[in-house]
C-alpha cells in the first residue's frame, strides 16, 4: 500500500527532473569524462556550442547577441499556442526588453518554445517571416521533428540538462549563426562537473531513452483509467520531458490538485490556459513510483470536490 498525506517531515520527493538527493553522492564520485564533447561536436558542430549555468543563462547569452534596447520586442511562440510560458523564459527576456505572445510589426526576434519535448509544428511558416529565431529546446534535448531540424532552425538554440539528466545545474547554448564570444558564469570546476555527469548518461543514451519511453507509456496507461488523456500527440521522434494530461473535467480544481500533490511530495503544475496539468515522468522513476503518483491523484478524486 501507499501512504497518502504522511507527516510533512516524512514526505518523498518526486521532481519533474530526474535529479534526486542520491544524485549528489553519485555525481561526486564520477571520474572526469569528456564523452559529451565528441557527442556535442557531432550533434552541433565543432565550436558551435558551449556549456552554460542553466537554460536561463543560455537564453540570456543568446539575447546579448542582438544588442536589444528596452523598447525592442521578443515574441514568444509555443508548440501548443496556449498562453502558458515559464517565468524562467519571460524573466530572462525582461532583462533586455519587452515580450509578447503574438507576431506583430514591432517583433524583432522570435523565441520558439518547443514545449515538453514536442517540437513546434509551424517552423517553415515562422522561418518565412525572415526574423531572427531563438529555439528554446530546454525540454527537447532528445526530440526531433520529421525534418530532423529542431535546434537548427534558429540563430541559436538553448538546452537545459536538469530536464533530462540527474544534475542540479547545466545548460547549453548552440550557435547556428556567426560566432560571437560569450562568457558564462560557470567556473572551470563546474564545467567539468557538468561534463562528467552528462557524459556518463549520454554513454547510456539508448537505455535512458528506452526507460523514459517505457515510463511514459506505463504512466499514460494508468492515468487513462481515471479519464485523463495525453495533451500532445507523440511519435517515435519525441521524448517528452513530463507527462502532460488533459484533465477532461475529471478534477474540479487543478490548482487544488497541484497543492495536494505537493503535500504528498510530488512536483507538478497546471498547464494554465487549458484544462490540463503535468507531472513527473522520467527515467529514474520505477513502476512503483508511478503507481504512488497515480494513487495520490486517485485519492484526490475520492475527496469531496
Amino acid at each position: 500500500m501507499f501512504i497518502v498525506n504522511p507527516d510533512p517531515f516524512l514526505l518523498p520527493t518526486y521532481r519533474i527532473s530526474p535529479f534526486t538527493t542520491e544524485s549528489i553522492a553519485l555525481n561526486n564520485e564520477l571520474p572526469n569524462n569528456d564523452f559529451a564533447v565528441g557527442y556535442f561536436d557531432k550533434k552541433f558542430g565543432v565550436g558551435n556550442w558551449q556549456y552554460t549555468y542553466n537554460g536561463r543563462e543560455a537564453i540570456e547569452l543568446a539575447l546579448e547577441h542582438y544588442q536589444l534596447g528596452k523598447d525592442d520586442l521578443v515574441t514568444i511562440l509555443t508548440t501548443s499556442e496556449n498562453f502558458y510560458i515559464s517565468s524562467c523564459v519571460t524573466k530572462s527576456i525582461e532583462k533586455f526588453c519587452r515580450w509578447n505572445r503574438e507576431l506583430v510589426s514591432e517583433t524583432k526576434i522570435i523565441l520558439i518554445n518547443h514545449e515538453f519535448g514536442f517540437p513546434h509544428p509551424g517552423m517553415e511558416k515562422i522561418i518565412a517571416t525572415g526574423l531572427p529565431i531563438i529555439e528554446d529546446c530546454c525540454t527537447t534535448f532528445f526530440s526531433q521533428d520529421k525534418k530532423q531540424k529542431v535546434g537548427k532552425y534558429g540563430d541559436f538554440s538553448v538546452y537545459s540538462f536538469p530536464k533530462f539528466f540527474p544534475v542540479q545545474i547545466g545548460g547549453l547554448l548552440v550557435s547556428n549563426t556567426e560566432k560571437k564570444s560569450t562568457t558564462s558564469i560557470l567556473d572551470k570546476d563546474q564545467k567539468q562537473y557538468i561534463q562528467n555527469v552528462v557524459s556518463h548518461h549520454l554513454q547510456n543514451e539508448a537505455k535512458l531513452i528506452e526507460k523514459r519511453n517505457q515510463n511514459f507509456e506505463y504512466a499514460l496507461s494508468r492515468f487513462s483509467t481515471l479519464g485523463f488523456s495525453a495533451r500532445f500527440e507523440s511519435d517515435d521522434n519525441i521524448l517528452p520531458s513530463a507527462l502532460v494530461l488533459n484533465n477532461n473535467s475529471v478534477i474540479g480544481d487543478l490548482n487544488e490538485l497541484k497543492v495536494f500533490l505537493s503535500q504528498n511530495g510530488i512536483q507538478s503544475s497546471v498547464f494554465y490556459g487549458e484544462d490540463a496539468f503535468f507531472i513527473p515522468c522520467h527515467q529514474n522513476l520505477s513502476k512503483h513510483d508511478i503507481d504512488y503518483i497515480f494513487e495520490v491523484v486517485k485519492a484526490k478524486l475520492n475527496k469531496p470536490q
